[in-house]
């Protein structure tokens, strides 16, 4: 029993260390002068990525490289499959009010790119440097658009307060003393944390008979979407899940370009035939279902909820055996 509760003990850690992360470098950055639309384009996306990526990188200098990449593959499939479909299970989600159209393309592309580089038998330092161009590329055209259409339409410009409010994390009164422990927090538990969740998640693959391979793409696949999924079940009760799509589909993006970019840097991640065989066509599988919430403006209704994590279970049920 001690490994899982070293691996839950090590999940807590990380999660709360990256909630602490994001508070402390979003208020230090709005405190220095970061607009904070660049804020929400970076630090927040890199911070709510920190224990996957912390868990990847530790994993390939611990030499568990399939641990890695399992965690990649198999939390974008459970952020379509379960993170969208548990939710509907509890209420429609307004998904037709969201304009995901451009993001969801370029999620598309990422997935054809990753899968492309992984039939070359392993990502190296070519391949992170090639998933990092894809990523500086996709942000730059963010910042691009959001200047053209901030120039176009004057009376959209947000106040400096309404800005800081739809930045995730942020507290306009904060204090120094808070950001300072809210950054020491997040800057030693996230590797005390990985560090937990990666050791002890190896002693029970090997327990169960496994490869690292299968319990990234279950046990800690699905620990680190736990907070996507909270989030998301939240939103469902209160109505206001209209967004959920638009954040599924960037934090698929980010996974497969900057966590496989940046570890792959630090060391090679070979790619076990079967991710070429099944796992990687069911994260492109999964990401084609969600079409007619994006291009035909269609809610995820109770039926699609039911659909949805039916096939999440499936696909653990498969991999497992």
């Amino acid at each position: 029993m001690m490994p899982w509760i070293l691996a839950t003990l090590g999940l807590v850690i990380l999660l709360l260390a990256g909630d602490a992360l994001v508070k402390g470098a979003v208020n230090l950055s709005l405190r220095v002068g970061v607009p904070a639309l660049i804020v929400s384009l970076t630090i927040v996306a890199f911070g709510t990525s920190a224990p996957e990526l912390l868990i990847s990188v530790n994993a390939v200098l611990d030499d568990k490289p399939g641990l890695a990449l399992g965690n990649v593959v198999g939390s974008n499939t459970a952020n379509i499959l379960l993170v969208l479909g548990v939710p509907a299970l509890l209420s429609v989600l307004h998904t037709s009010e969201c304009n995901t159209r451009k993001t969801y393309v370029f999620m598309l592309i990422a997935s054809v790119l990753f899968i492309g580089l992984a039939f070359l038998g392993e990502f190296n330092l070519v391949s992170g440097l090639i998933l990092l161009a894809a990523l500086f590329a996709v942000l730059a055209d963010a910042f691009l658009e959001a200047g053209r259409h901030r120039r176009a339409n004057a009376e959209l410009m947000l106040t400096a307060a309404d800005d800081i409010e739809d930045v995730e994390g942020a507290d306009p009164d904060m204090p120094w003393w808070q950001i300072g422990v809210f950054l020491v927090l997040g800057l030693i538990g996230l590797p005390l944390g990985a560090d937990l969740l990666v050791d002890n998640a190896s002693i029970i693959a090997r327990q169960y008979g496994v490869s690292d391979s299968v319990i990234g793409l279950t046990l800690v696949a699905l620990g680190t979407s736990l907070p996507e999924l909270a989030t998301t079940v939240m939103a469902a009760l209160r109505k206001q899940a209209d967004v959920a799509l638009g954040n599924v589909i960037g934090s698929n993006m980010f996974n497969l370009l900057a966590i496989i970019g940046i570890t792959a840097i630090v060391g090679p991640i070979p790619v076990d035939p079967e991710f070429l065989r099944f796992d990687l066509w069911v994260m492109l599988g999964a990401s084609l279902l969600i079409i007619p919430f994006v291009f035909f403006g269609r809610d995820i209704g109770r039926t699609w909820g039911v659909a949805l994590t039916g096939l999440y279970m499936a696909y653990v049920i498969v991999v497992l055996s």
